[in-house]
């Protein structure tokens, strides 16, 4: 069987599967989100045997700090993925909720409803928990899914891709409810991307090569997910000490995520008092700064050179760019150039400056006076989420149970007819 024949029957499976599940009801579905949590913690140890080998040939593959570490997985790390099953299984099931309704003077009761899409395909790139996170999140909002995860991670994923559906063969449900098309390689993807009538939708999650790559070559309709060249503005008007744990947050924390913020940038006025402990900070904790000439002037630490190329990078490392911009009008004009629309924060006391950020910037999420770190279906209350939707048709900013339905009108009558 070739490529494009054994991915259009998986597709087949998935969607016979969908449909079996269609009729389960929430407590069916929030036990075996426990059965596969259970699973994974119980089949941990071959789990991180088949991650360990995935890794070392990252590493000698010379993939960056900030993969390697999305890529890795630890026995906490697990025990958290599994948690976040947990999580997902408290939340309250979307399939079924009214979203409005009304009776028509002919009578006629209308109700939206939610609905599974059906069949979700996932193309990503070197995160196993995004396995994990997918199949429960399909799984609770009704829908079956057809994973991707690359090369990179492919020894991962298949074990990870068998114990979540031997825990869904365990409680009686359709084991093709999460299949794995890892072994047809980037032929198969192309497969999974022209699925079109088995597929209801396409989630790409990972670099802007393989955003664009979906987005441009599927037939499947796809929900772009966003590279995060995230920015933190620092006001003249900011507190020094809030600013400097935001960005420190924001960028230290883990930095391989499409949340850490890639930008600092820093209002004239309070550059000269800012910057020095701020780059103090960011360099101890051993970020390199790419600034540019006012920055670089100012920061008293070792820098090196920023240009065009910096303000446009998602380093997903240890690397900020960083420039002196003379006020607010400044700052908004370089994210409306260099944003993805992904995260942007502002550090002020202004109520005005912090209504313009709001206002006038366009971004999946606009945060004022916090970490941009906290673009995140599990930080906002969501769940673990699919991805964060930069897009905005459908479905924007942190991806969780609800974005994963579309609705259906059920209509109801006494036997009405119309004229």
């Amino acid at each position: 069987m070739n490529t494009a024949d054994a991915v259009t029957a998986i597709a087949r499976d998935a969607k016979v599967a969908s449909r079996a599940l269609a009729s389960a009801t929430r407590a069916e579905k929030d036990a075996a989100l426990h059965a596969m949590a259970d699973a994974l913690l119980a089949r941990a140890g071959a789990i991180l045997a088949a991650n360990a080998a995935d890794v070392d040939a990252a590493r000698a593959g010379g993939m960056k700090p900030g993969l390697v570490d999305r890529l890795t997985l630890t026995p906490e790390r697990i025990a958290g993925i599994a948690d976040a099953l947990r999580e997902v299984a408290a939340l309250p099931d979307p399939v079924g909720e009214v979203v409005r309704g009304s009776t028509l003077p002919n009578g006629l009761r209308l109700r939206q409803v939610r609905v599974p899409m059906g069949v979700v395909g996932m193309i990503y790139e070197a995160r196993p928990n995004v396995t994990v996170d997918a199949a429960g999140l399909a799984l609770k909002s009704g829908n079956a899914v057809i994973l991707r995860g690359g090369s990179a991670a492919a020894r991962t994923n298949t074990v990870i891709v068998t114990v979540l559906a031997d825990a869904l063969a365990g409680v009686g449900l359709p084991r093709n409810l999460v299949q794995s098309i890892d072994a047809h390689g980037r032929e198969g993807a192309v497969a999974l991307m022209h699925a079109r009538g088995l597929v209801d939708v396409l989630v790409p999650r990972g670099g802007a090569d393989l955003i664009q790559t979906v987005v441009r070559e599927s037939t499947v309709p796809a929900i772009e997910t966003g590279v995060g060249n995230c920015h933190v503005y620092v006001d003249e008007s900011a507190d020094i000490a809030m600013a400097r744990r935001i960005i420190m947050n924001s960028k230290v924390q883990r930095p391989g995520v499409c949340n850490a913020a890639e930008t600092l940038l820093v209002h004239r006025g309070i550059a000269a008092e800012f910057l020095p402990l701020a780059a103090r900070d960011l360099v101890e904790a051993g970020v390199t700064l790419h600034a540019d000439d006012d920055a670089a002037r100012l920061a008293g630490v070792a820098t090196v050179p920023a240009g065009e190329e910096d303000w446009a990078t998602e380093y997903l490392s240890l690397d900020l760019a960083v420039r002196v911009v003379d006020d607010l009008d400044a700052a908004i004009e370089h994210v409306r150039t260099w944003s993805s629309g992904h995260t942007e924060a502002i550090v002020t006391s202004s109520l005005a400056a912090a209504g313009r950020w709001t206002r006038e910037l366009d971004a999946a999420a606009l945060i004022v006076n916090a970490s941009t770190r906290f673009t995140d279906g599990g930080q906002f209350g969501l769940g673990a989420e699919i991805g964060i939707s930069t897009q905005k048709l459908h479905a924007r900013g942190p991806m969780g149970l609800s974005e994963l339905t579309t609705t259906s009108w059920h209509v109801e009558g006494e036997g009405q007819t119309r004229e």
